[in-house]
């Protein structure tokens, strides 16, 4: 099975855009909103508060009428130190492989949504189609914030949602939510001879820290679990440890970053409150009883809600029908799709490519793939135009 020519063009033009989360995706957008415009589509943008990003949402057939919706993000993670045998902003045809920054995360399936534009134009719709292309969702579905807050309070908004990220075209009905914190160790400097005298930063920063690691080894032995997701249970993991200037110093100040991806079924506050309690209750007393200045603060990083979308909704049945499958699955990694459950738009996830490629060095998607999602595409216009 291969894909038609013109996905595999728009694909490249896509990629060809360095829309690393850092940059504007203007350009892009720009490209997105002119092609449309070639068809009769009028494009909405939605910007950031800069200017210099937006999202784009466009409604396709009549617009009276409640339809369904395909979103994928615009932005791609940095190629920073990454060692690419190839240019990350050039589509490399090799085999049965697509190689480029984007290919599987998720310019793939962006590409395959606007080779079904024209075939979607010249139709007579009988349900709409609206496409939400959004923005910094690689750092904490930022953009797609924006778009929902204009769209919530809509009298006609989409009845439901397929969000193109990378499931092997497989149909997504859950994932995990996350929560991320920044947590500063307030202590007071002293000369390390004199450590007694001094709060150490880094250590208590420590015990935080091996405080959150039991927290996990608890989840993944006690649980709750669900075991259609491939880890079955909430995880805590921390990335970051910034602390202390020499040796002979006690440390004043430590930071540290950390994460829970949680299962729907857990609330993100308990486990923050959790953690906190420990270091507030057990710790804070300790190091207040030398000095009264220290202790902890906590700064929110990034948060998104977990996906959990019913079998038996119509987004659910409508997807398995469009990849001829009778199975659902759960995915680990995060999307925008709680956010948009959460203004009443039943979501699933089902793309083009494998999130085991993505972010990494020489990302690249299988052809089949992009074949496969034009074969989505190709049954949901048909269902679309009945």
């Amino acid at each position: 099975m291969a894909p038609r020519p013109q996905s595999l063009d728009l694909i490249r033009r896509l990629i060809a855009f360095d829309t690393t989360s850092r940059n504007s995706n203007l350009e892009l957008i720009d490209f997105l909103r002119n092609y449309l415009d070639g068809f009769g589509i009028k494009s909405e943008l939605i910007h950031d508060v800069t200017g210099k990003k937006a999202n784009l949402y466009a409604t396709i057939g009549p617009d009276d009428r409640a339809g369904y919706a395909l979103s994928g993000h615009t932005d791609v993670v940095p190629i920073d130190g990454q060692d690419w045998s190839s240019d990350p902003w050039t589509v490399k045809e090799d085999g049965d492989k697509l190689y480029g920054r984007g290919t599987s995360d998720m310019k793939g399936f962006l590409g395959v949504v606007l080779n079904a534009v024209p075939e979607l134009a010249k139709r007579k719709l009988t349900t709409p189609v609206h496409l939400l292309f959004s923005y910094d969702e690689e750092v904490g579905c930022l953009g797609v914030r924006r778009a929902l807050e204009v769209l919530k309070d809509r009298p006609i908004k989409p009845k439901g949602c397929v969000i193109g990220e990378p499931t092997l075209m497989k149909v997504a009905i859950a994932h995990k939510g996350k929560k991320s914190l920044r947590c500063h160790v307030h202590g007071l400097e002293c000369h390390s001879s004199l450590a007694p005298k001094g709060v150490n930063a880094v250590e208590y920063a420590a015990e935080v820290i091996g405080y959150l690691k039991r927290m996990g080894r608890r989840f993944a032995a006690e649980g709750p679990y669900d075991h259609d997701y491939d880890v079955p249970h909430t995880t805590v993991h921390t990335g970051v440890v910034k602390g202390g200037t020499a040796l002979n110093i006690v440390p004043k100040d430590c930071s540290f970053d950390f994460e829970f991806r949680y299962l729907p079924v857990q609330k993100p506050d308990d486990l923050v409150a959790e953690v906190k309690r420990f270091a507030e209750e057990e710790l804070a007393r300790e190091m207040k009883a030398i000095n009264g200045e220290t202790g902890f603060s906590w700064e929110p990083i990034s948060a998104f809600p977990g996906l959990d979308t019913a079998e038996d909704a119509e987004i659910t049945v409508i997807a398995k029908a469009l990849t001829k499958a009778n199975d659902t699955i759960k995915i680990a990694f995060g999307t925008e799709g709680g956010l948009i459950q959460q203004i009443d738009i039943p979501t699933v996830i089902c793309g083009p490519g494998s999130i085991e490629q993505a972010h990494k060095p020489n990302e690249w998607v299988m052809i089949e793939q992009i074949a496969q999602c034009e074969a989505f595409l190709e049954r949901f216009v048909a269902r679309v135009s009945a």
